[in-house]
């Protein structure tokens, strides 16, 4: 199904779309709000996408004044969806500056799915360097306090934390596992609220995570797993070469070189002026095409906060970003892999099967293709079969 034209807006359009399967969305809503929507508006994406999620906002709060909780929580996964959608554009509109106004709100949506879900999840607070991390444990349902098998849900970069749910944690929590997702550096209330900024060395993240997850009477310890999505794809990766203690590990795509996604459009000249070190070359070619696109200035404003990005040299962001690679530690993964493979995947092609090939633990590689309806980064149209892939592979490792 293609309803924009403009890739980027496609992308976010599928990925609402599939959140369908798992009550994230309504197919009717989706595709009306869609259809409200001229192809590249970025404003009009914005105000469509806000005003269907504030109509399930309301009727949420009515049906929670009203005590009914099912309906109330199926309100508000579909608003936190919806404002998700709209902040996925929000560097192509005029109002940027609305960004964080409205991930507040989905925020907010987010805070009353904890609580209104059948089993409610609890919030903990993860120890981080001189910080702390937010986390959210969800209890397989029917365990009251039975240890269960555990997997943790490594967000990306864009993704809201209420995406994780659609994506993983409701496979999850069906077959029985507890589960956790947390905001991790540079990730949602962590960079939002508290400016924690992304970091390459993921396992100085992923490993005080564990630690806490260890410490837990409800968790068995030798079965938890890790699944990484979208960049976590990365994320993960470079965690494991360092920390051991996983039962197994799910690679969402594979991710080798995080900066491919952000050079592969850019013309040979100023790659190789980013390759030899030329920073004023290079940012005065970026200034240059600022002239002509003065939207980009906000689009790299927007993708570069997370690594601390204000305004300044875009060629020092590109060489912070070049520090997201995988070297020779991913030798030392020996962790049960599994790696998603899509067919179309836009921003890192060809890297699921280069990491494939350089594991040299146990591994498996699973491909999706756009016969199946599978295609694009993260599967956002087949979100059944994606769940049932990772899923059959993961019991054989967490029985």
């Amino acid at each position: 199904m293609v309803r924009f034209q403009d890739g980027e807006f496609q992308f976010a359009f599928e990925r609402a779309l599939g959140a369908c399967y798992r009550q994230g969305a309504d197919v009717g809503e989706v595709l009306a709000t869609a259809e409200r929507i001229a192809d590249g508006d970025g404003d009009a994406w914005v105000n469509e996408w806000t005003s269907t999620a504030g109509e399930a906002w309301a009727s949420g709060m009515t049906a929670r004044r009203n005590g009914r909780r099912v309906s109330s929580l199926a309100h508000f996964r579909r608003a936190a969806t919806y404002y998700s959608t709209a902040l996925f554009q929000i560097a192509h509109s005029t109002e940027a500056d609305r960004g964080l106004d409205i991930w507040r709100r989905q925020r907010a949506c987010w805070e009353q799915i904890l609580d209104l879900s059948p089993v409610p999840a609890e919030r903990i607070s993860i120890a981080y360097a001189d910080a702390a991390l937010p986390g959210f444990f969800f209890p397989a349902p029917g365990a009251a306090g039975e240890t269960r098998p555990l997997v943790v849900v490594n967000n990306g970069s864009y993704q809201a934390t209420s995406d994780m749910w659609a994506h993983v944690g409701a496979g999850a929590a069906e077959r029985g596992y507890h589960w956790l997702t947390f905001d991790g550096p540079g990730q949602q209330a962590s960079l939002f609220e508290h400016r924690i900024l992304f970091r390459p060395d993921w396992e100085k993240v992923l490993t005080p995570v564990l630690e806490a997850m260890l410490a837990r009477p409800d968790v068995d310890p030798d079965r938890v797993a890790v699944v990484g999505v979208g960049q976590g794809g990365y994320l993960v990766a470079r965690a494991l070469a360092f920390e051991h203690r996983f039962a197994a590990a799910v690679l969402d795509p594979g991710i080798v070189d995080v900066l491919t996604a952000w050079t592969d459009r850019l013309p040979t000249q100023m790659r190789e002026q980013l390759d030899d070190r030329r920073q004023s070359a290079f940012d005065r070619e970026i200034h240059l095409a600022e002239l002509f696109a003065p939207a980009s200035t906000e689009t790299l404003r927007f993708h570069g906060e997370p690594y601390g990005h204000n305004g300044g040299s875009t060629f020092r962001l590109f060489l912070t970003i070049a520090a997201y690679h995988l070297g020779e530690e991913v030798r030392q993964i020996d962790t049960p892999v599994l790696i998603t493979e899509s067919e179309g995947e836009p921003f890192w092609p060809g890297q699921s099967r280069q990491l494939h090939e350089r594991l040299a633990g146990p591994k498996e590689l699973v491909t999706f293709t756009a016969r199946e309806g599978a295609s694009g980064h993260c599967e956002p149209l087949a979100p059944a079969l994606r769940e049932a892939r990772i899923f059959d592979w993961l019991e054989r490792h967490l029985a």
